[in-house]
């Protein structure tokens, strides 16, 4: 790898990546005098889209010499040393696997893991929002578990701001993480969230995920990382688990080392009729209506069927 990717280099001008590269990938000096990464394409290869759009930095296709590329940019030179960071980290995502339409899916969506840490900025997760995401990524296991990578992560549509975080073909699921020892209720953030699915089951699993700062058990890092582990044989599932995780603007560099999160216990509640909720229709002009369930109100729905039953039922509807 280069050590100084743009030095000495002509605008116009291109220097290879990595000699010993897979794919090629090159340091260029646009004819505008920008710096940028460029990756060339085949005939044959797909532009995969939607492309990211970060500030001072373009993501784009052109044609360079006949050739198809995908082409980063930089608009700021201040931020120089930040970009060549985010070159570095594109192409090591694409390098990891061996066909070129793989590769530049992998760069696409690496880029839109840059897009939105950037746009989140480096401030971090709050603690709510690591509880909530510890919660889920638990969830999330529980799934590939039992119905494999690309199927559980395909399902996952918390980072997206559904209305539900899990969505199955008949089947959704709410997760709620709370403290253990916090007034045992859930807060519900909008009316359509336990909303009724026509010809679908809704559960809500609330999950207790309590944190401490420490030595003993794993921080959230940790939590990320035996999560993403499993999706490294699926290139198609690690594709959209990078896009999820890129979403709840997850970064590695800001998390605290020693704070660490600890799971236990989760009750499961069918959402049916009667089910303590808020739901439309409700008067117009009244939106965005948050409210708080008791758990103790809902022990007539808790489900004692384990989950794998449930999710047999859900695939024999199918």
């Amino acid at each position: 790898m280069t050590e100084k990717p743009w030095e000495n280099l002509p605008v116009s001008g291109a220097r290879r990546v990595d000699s010993r590269g897979r794919h090629d990938f090159f340091w260029v000096r646009m004819p505008d005098d920008s710096l940028g990464l460029l990756l060339q394409l085949s005939g044959e290869i797909e532009e995969v889209r939607p492309l990211p759009k970060l500030k001072h930095v373009g993501a784009f296709y052109r044609i360079v010499d006949g050739r198809n590329c995908y082409c980063i940019t930089l608009g700021e030179r201040s931020q120089l040393d930040l970009f060549e960071t985010l070159c570095r980290d594109v192409v090591s995502a694409a390098e990891r696997v061996d066909d070129l339409q793989g590769a530049l899916a992998r760069a696409v969506r690496r880029t839109l893991r840059w897009h939105h840490l950037m746009r989140g900025g480096m401030r971090g997760l709050s603690i709510d929002e690591q509880r909530g995401l510890v919660g889920e990524l638990a969830f999330l296991r529980t799934l590939v578990e039992h119905l494999g990578a690309l199927k559980a992560v395909e399902a996952w549509k918390g980072p997206d701001k559904s209305a539900k975080d899990f969505e199955l073909p008949s089947l959704f699921f709410e997760i709620k993480a709370r403290r253990s020892a916090a007034h045992p209720k859930v807060r519900i953030s909008s009316e359509s969230q336990l909303m009724d699915i026509e010809g679908a089951r809704l559960f809500l699993r609330v999950q207790d995920v309590d944190t401490s700062i420490g030595s003993e058990g794993a921080n959230l890092k940790h939590h990320v990382d035996s999560t993403a582990v499993l999706f490294d044989d699926d290139i198609m599932a690690l594709d959209i688990w990078e896009q999820c995780l890129a979403a709840t603007r997850y970064s590695p560099e800001t998390v605290e080392e020693e704070r660490r999160w600890q799971l236990g216990a989760v009750r499961t509640f069918e959402v049916l009729e009667g089910f303590p909720r808020i739901i439309p229709p409700i008067l117009s002009g009244v939106e965005d209506i948050g409210y708080s369930i008791r758990l103790d109100a809902c022990a007539d729905f808790e489900s004692n069927v384990d989950l794998n039953t449930i999710l047999f039922e859900d695939r024999a509807n199918v």
